[in-house]
């Protein structure tokens, strides 16, 4: 599982309708407007009253694109091959990162399983899975597909690192049909956001989807804005030691170091081309980081006492010296979900409120953290 359990695995089954793989492009959809302004993995297109849903972006190098015509159910008396009827009233989702996006739109009632629901930090959804209205139906990888036959939710969503995912394959064949979600290769904050408009054309609530998104933009322009007018950017470090002697922290492209970047603060490796994790020795990372103002996202620790229990030389950077280590690992859901891999591709402008109070928190006074507190 991707970033700590930031990318889960999101499937998408409709025992009503089918999925077809098409090379998407121009010729194919020449006369729709599409409504999607930062996102690349998926689209939405409207053209005479018909609107298409686009998944362009499946899995890592992907070639094929998925392209549903959106039907409305009251209007739609037969399923016809490559239709998606909303609005949809029973999901099966398996995304913490979706949950936030469900429950902005008020459908977490339309939720009816979701593997390994531990993970789920929400307290709304959590209520409707110690109700026993969410079921269970496997973990990660793994879905049990007799209890999602047995559920016979309209949809269920997917996605797979660098191929077609096999156990995606073994559910179409059981008669469930698989669309890959690629939220998670989005390169933006605002990008990964606007995933939102996805639920809102299967829930029927594009308009709504629209507003919520607006908010979020327009919040994450205005901090950015806030944030630019800093001279002498404050420098910071990110990661920390993963396994022997190799240190984890975002690479310059990556949708953390965007961030940064917005937050108007100096990654120290924001020129090391990528949008994943860079793997580093700890004497290069130690070397260019151990004079860095800021140290955000340590890894896994949760307390200054865990770090230097586990490497002493943590304690030779600057800014754990000076007691400027941040991390969003202790905020937990009940179930010890850590809300910031749920909720943060959500709400990137929360994310980004958080860093320009960490460096500069005279420009937003009266803003109170989110996900990030000063590590003890």
């Amino acid at each position: 599982m991707k970033n700590n359990k930031l990318l889960l695995i999101f499937f998408l089954a409709n025992l009503f309708y089918s999925c077809k793989k098409d090379i998407v492009n121009q010729k194919s959809t020449p006369n729709y407007k599409s409504t999607i302004k930062y996102a690349k993995g998926f689209d939405i297109l409207h053209h005479n009253g018909e609107k298409k849903l686009v998944i362009k972006l499946t899995y890592q190098n992907a070639k094929e694109s998925f392209e549903y015509n959106i039907k409305h159910k009251i209007n739609q008396k037969a399923n016809t091959k490559n239709t998606i009827n909303v609005p949809i009233k029973r999901v099966v989702v398996t995304s913490t990162t979706h949950i936030p996006m469900v429950e902005l739109l008020d459908e977490e009632n339309a939720i009816v399983g979701f593997p390994y629901a531990k993970y789920i930090s929400s307290k709304k959804t959590r209520q409707l899975i110690d109700a026993g209205k969410i079921k269970e139906v496997g973990k990660e990888n793994s879905l049990n597909t007799e209890i999602l036959l047995d559920l016979n939710p309209e949809l269920v969503v997917g996605y797979s690192v660098s191929n077609a995912d096999k156990s995606l394959t073994t559910l179409q064949k059981s008669g469930i049909n698989v669309i890959y979600n690629g939220d998670w290769l989005e390169e933006t904050p605002l990008g990964r956001a606007e995933w939102i408009k996805f639920f809102g054309v299967l829930f029927d609530k594009e308009k709504q989807a629209d507003s919520i998104f607006n908010v979020i933009e327009s919040n994450y322009i205005k901090a950015k804005q806030i944030a630019a007018n800093i001279t002498g950017k404050s420098t910071v470090l990110s990661g920390a030691i993963m396994s022997k002697d190799i240190w984890s922290l975002p690479a310059g492209e990556s949708f953390v170091a965007q961030l940064l970047q917005d937050a108007n603060l100096n990654y120290l490796w924001k020129n090391i081309k990528g949008k994943g994790s860079l793997s580093l020795s700890f004497e290069s990372v130690f070397d260019k980081g151990i004079h860095a103002d800021y140290w955000i996202a340590p890894g896994y620790f949760s307390s200054k006492e865990e770090m230097i229990n586990n490497n002493k030389l943590y304690g030779k950077f600057k800014a754990f010296k000076n007691n400027n280590i941040y991390t969003s690992s202790s905020k937990k859901g009940e179930t010890g979900g850590v809300i910031y891999y749920e909720l943060a591709p959500t709400r990137p402008d929360l994310v980004l409120k958080d860093l320009i109070k960490i460096a500069y928190p005279n420009l937003i006074p009266k803003y109170e953290f989110t996900f990030f507190e000063r590590m003890q």
